[in-house]
C-alpha cells in the first residue's frame, strides 16, 4: 500500500471514517490507510463498506447512523474521526417534508455529536486526537432548495468549534473541511436531475449551474479533499483547530 505525505505519520493510530464506502469517505479512508493509520468503514450500505475495508485491510461497520444505538456499537478508541456521512434533499422551503428535515438533522449532525462525544475520552486519555468534519461551502453559504443541508452543515461548523474549544487543553483538534462541489455519486445525481429539470447537457449543467459562483470550473475530486483531512491529521497542524478550510475553487471568496 503506498503510504501517506512522509511527514504525517499515522502509524499505530486508529481512524474512523462515517460515509467511508465511496465518495470523499472512501478516498478519506485510502488516504488515512496509506499514512499508516487502522480503519475503521463505516456506512448503511454492507458491500460499499466491506469493499473498502477490504481494501485496506480495516474493519467494516454497516450502521445506519439515524440509529442512535447502532452508533453504540461503534468502537470508542478512535484517535482520528471522520464526519463525513450526509445526504441531499431539494425542494422550496413551504413544500419542504419535514420527515426529511429532521433526517438529514441526525445524520448531519447529531450522529457527528454522537461520535465525538464517544471518542474524546480516549483522545483525552491520550493527549493526542483530531476530528475531521467534511463540511461544505454550504456550511458558509446558503442556496435556494437545500434548508435541511444548509443548516445541517451550519451546525456541523459550530459543532467543530466547541469541540476545538474543548479539545484543546487535551492535544485534540477539531476542524471542518469546505469543499464546493465534488465528484460524488450523490453529486452526479444532481447533475443528472438539473440536466432534466433545464434541459441542458451534463457538462453545461457543471459549469453553469453547479459552478455558476465558483471561479474554477470543475469539480474537486474525492482525493484532493482526502488529502486536505489528511493533512489535519498531521503532528505539524496541531495549531489549526477551530478552523474551517476551503475547497471550494474560489466559491466562498467571491
Amino acid at each position: 500500500m503506498d503510504r501517506g505525505p512522509a511527514h504525517i505519520d499515522l502509524a499505530g493510530r486508529v481512524a474512523l471514517v462515517t460515509g467511508g464506502g465511496s465518495g470523499i469517505g472512501r478516498a478519506c479512508v485510502r488516504a488515512l490507510a496509506g499514512a499508516g493509520a487502522t480503519v475503521h468503514v463505516v456506512d448503511r450500505d454492507a458491500e460499499s463498506a466491506k469493499e473498502a475495508a477490504a481494501e485496506v485491510d480495516g474493519v467494516a461497520h454497516v450502521v445506519d447512523l439515524v440509529d442512535g444505538a447502532a452508533i453504540e456499537s461503534l468502537p470508542t478508541e478512535v484517535d482520528v474521526l471522520v464526519n463525513n456521512a450526509g445526504l441531499q434533499h431539494v425542494a422550496p422551503l413551504h413544500e419542504f417534508p419535514p420527515e426529511t428535515f429532521a433526517l438529514i438533522q441526525l445524520v448531519m449532525v447529531t450522529a457527528p455529536f454522537l461520535l465525538v462525544r464517544r471518542s474524546l475520552p480516549h483522545m483525552y486519555a491520550g493527549g493526542w486526537g483530531r476530528i475531521v468534519h467534511v463540511s461544505s461551502a454550504h456550511g458558509r453559504r446558503a442556496s435556494a432548495f437545500k434548508a435541511a443541508y444548509v443548516t445541517a452543515k451550519h451546525g456541523l461548523e459550530g459543532l467543530s468549534k466547541v469541540a476545538a474549544v474543548e479539545g484543546a487543553p487535551h492535544g485534540v483538534t477539531s476542524n471542518c473541511v469546505d469543499p464546493g462541489y465534488v465528484r460524488t455519486p450523490l453529486v452526479e445525481r444532481q447533475i443528472a436531475a438539473q440536466a432534466a429539470a433545464h434541459g441542458l447537457a451534463e457538462d453545461e449543467v457543471v459549469e453553469k449551474v453547479l459552478l455558476d459562483r465558483s471561479p474554477v470550473k470543475r469539480l474537486v475530486e474525492p482525493a484532493e479533499v482526502a488529502e486536505l483531512v489528511l493533512w489535519l491529521c498531521g503532528d505539524h497542524a496541531r495549531s489549526i483547530t477551530g478552523a474551517s478550510v476551503p475547497l471550494d475553487g474560489g466559491w466562498t471568496a467571491t
